[in-house]
């Protein structure tokens, strides 16, 4: 992936679940616009997002744990004495119905979908507000926010509290902090042939969406360093819906059947 449009030169990206997936491609897109990225997680993957000769920085954490994501905020500024740009993509749930899951599962999943971007921003806001300049936090959250999201009730929920989240601390940390969240669409990465499916339930579902496709990590990638830039100066507390137009009511395709 390459980026002609923005220079991220002299600043700190650190994307959590930047390892794979549309964090993968969140930390390529940065790296090619000459930011230093750090990405996280729980093991060190055999290959860090790299562009070129440009490798990102990996720090293990677990984003549910406030000392670990405290020591993650402490290696970027270790690294380069400057924390500039957080995304909180870490995120995601297994399927289970909602009769069925677990007080400890419930907490579990808001634990990575809520709480930890929540403590998160709280710990890079104070490293931001040490450096010279604006600091910048996206969440990315998914149309599980805006929509009914039976099998993963309580993941949507929890990105619905962080679209509120990204509201409220965009009106408290302003002008400081900027803070914006990305509603991202059905997405076609690593995972997707497995929770869509395969192949052929992926094409199913791409030839009833309005652009005939899923979105791509670069998709993401691009709005975020939007959202980053010069650009958005002006923006925050922004819900930005990256989905392609959209899904199809399900009455629409009851009607075809």
């Amino acid at each position: 992936m390459n980026n002609k449009t923005y220079n991220f030169s002299g600043k700190t990206v650190l994307i959590t679940g930047g390892t794979r997936g549309i964090g993968k491609g969140i930390a390529e897109l940065f790296l090619s616009a000459g930011a230093t990225v750090v990405v996280c997680g729980r093991n060190q993957p055999p290959l860090l997002p790299s562009v070129d000769d440009r490798e990102a920085l990996f720090c293990q954490c677990d984003v549910r744990d406030p000392e670990s994501s405290q020591q993650l905020i402490d290696f970027c500024q270790s690294q380069t004495n400057r924390l500039d740009i957080l995304i909180n993509n870490a995120g995601g749930s297994p399927e289970v119905a909602a009769e069925q899951a677990s007080p400890r599962f419930i907490q579990s999943i808001i634990a990575l979908n809520l709480t930890a971007p929540a403590v998160l921003s709280q710990q890079a806001h104070a490293a931001m507000t040490e450096s010279e300049g604006e600091g910048v936090i996206i969440n990315i959250a998914s149309v599980s926010a805006i929509r009914p999201s039976p099998g993963t009730a309580v993941y949507g929920a929890a990105k619905a509290g962080l679209v509120n989240l990204t509201r409220s601390l965009a009106q408290e940390w302003a002008p400081a902090v900027r803070v914006n969240v990305i509603i991202a669409g059905l997405a076609r990465t690593e995972a997707a042939a497995e929770h869509y499916g395969g192949e052929a339930g992926i094409q199913k579902i791409e030839q009833r969406m309005p652009m005939q496709r899923m979105a791509t990590p670069g998709d993401i990638a691009r709005a975020c360093c939007y959202l980053a830039s010069d650009d958005a100066a002006y923006v925050s507390g922004a819900t930005l819906e990256v989905h392609g137009g959209g899904e199809p009511p399900s009455f629409l395709s009851l009607q075809n059947d």
